[in-house]
């Protein structure tokens, strides 16, 4: 019998009545894009990370070019991220005409490697062609990026942090989040995500305040903001007006109210995810080339629960002709795919992202994986001879 490789069916189930109850409840209400169910969810988000604002918008890639447009990132400008990440993170740069630069990644967690950021920044200011504006952490399969010395190296350089949380919203490092460090951190809602919804939907969350308004402003199209009023005098209605060139991009009220209903027990699914993970590194740990380090103070959502073999590709079809189900992220860097040549480093530059996409296989995750299929997961695995 086949498993899920993540069960969203086993969440719904749970909260299956209130989820009803909350989207009937916008149904009726008729306050289908930006209803209070919206304003409600951006306040429990800000609350949830300990900071001071949240915005939310249509989905996680918005997330991510939101605070590049507030900045005004153009053409001639440097933004560092990931190879090894899901292709969002460095398509929103050239959405601009900027420059993503390609950083490598820790061996032992796969997040951003804070000495090939370092060494990246100071080769393009040597150059001398490029201006570094921003760098892009992600929270990759759920754990947080080293940010106190992301933060450090950002600070030295004047440059701007995002943490791209879109795998990792609720992971934290030393108790901290990471918009504790960073300057704006986002999210996406997508279902499979460990805080998502029933569509698209992403966020942004911040402690500075003109950054949000700015941000708030740019979903809708560069609408007038609180600042803008009481700084000038509009003769109509300012509602059709736009001061800067923006997007649209609302969540959905009835997406904001599952999600309401979801957050309620998220920290419980947290907790049942380290468990499963706990139980995974149990059976696994030596048994295979790798199984996942956790940064030292770190607490992961666990997104995914990644394993690395020398036989990657074998392991994969041993587990489908057993019924379990998994997957590959990610076989082929950023910096390897076809828009992202013209700014690819020479092969071989990033050695660990380009190792790690031939070993890493992903087993499934989700806070409702039962001990029995875990077990036969883990069997399944040991008993791969390839």
């Amino acid at each position: 019998m086949s498993l899920p490789f993540i069960d969203l069916q086993a969440q719904r189930k749970r909260i299956e009545a209130e989820i009803n109850q909350a989207v009937l409840g916008v149904i009726e209400s008729g306050r289908f894009v930006l209803g209070p169910e919206v304003a409600e969810l951006e306040k429990q988000l800000a609350a949830f990370c300990g900071a001071s604002h949240a915005v939310s918008c249509a989905n996680g890639t918005d997330a991510l070019a939101l605070p590049l447009m507030a900045w005004g990132l153009k053409p001639g400008d440097a933004v560092f991220c990931p190879s090894f990440t899901f292709v969002a993170t460095a398509q929103v740069v050239p959405w601009l005409g900027a420059t993503p630069v390609f950083v490598d990644i820790d061996a032992a967690t796969y997040n951003m490697d804070p000495a090939s950021l370092r060494a990246e920044i100071e080769t393009v200011v040597a150059a001398g062609k490029l201006t570094p504006k921003a760098v892009i952490a992600v929270d990759l399969f759920g754990q947080p990026a080293n940010y106190p010395k992301i933060k450090a190296i950002c600070d030295e350089f004047g440059l701007k942090l995002i943490a791209d949380t879109a795998q990792g919203f609720g992971c934290t490092l030393n108790g901290k989040h990471p918009s504790d460090w960073a300057d704006i951190a986002t999210t996406s809602f997508f279902p499979a995500k460990p805080l998502g919804c029933y569509g698209d939907g992403g966020a942004i969350v911040t402690n500075d305040a003109k950054l949000a308004e700015l941000v708030e402003s740019l979903r809708v199209y560069g609408k007038v903001t609180p600042t803008d009023a009481a700084t000038r005098n509009f003769h109509h209605d300012p509602k059709y007006l736009s001061l800067r060139v923006g997007m649209n991009s609302r969540l959905d009220t009835i997406q904001a109210a599952v999600l309401l209903e979801k957050l309620k027990i998220f920290a419980d699914e947290i907790d049942l995810r380290q468990g499963v993970a706990e139980r995974y590194a149990k059976g696994l740990r030596g048994r295979v080339k790798g199984v996942p380090g956790v940064i030292e103070g770190g607490r992961s959502v666990w997104a995914q629960y990644v394993i690395e073999h020398d036989n990657r590709d074998g392991l994969q079809a041993h587990l489908t002709a057993n019924g379990i189900p998994s997957m590959v992220y990610y076989p082929v860097p950023i910096h390897q795919q076809d828009f992202a040549l013209p700014y690819a480093p020479a092969k071989g530059h990033l050695k660990v992202t380009e190792a790690a996409s031939q070993h890493v296989l992903a087993l499934p995750m989700h806070p409702y994986l039962g001990e029995a299929d875990q077990d036969r997961i883990i069997n399944t695995v040991l008993g791969f001879n390839g």
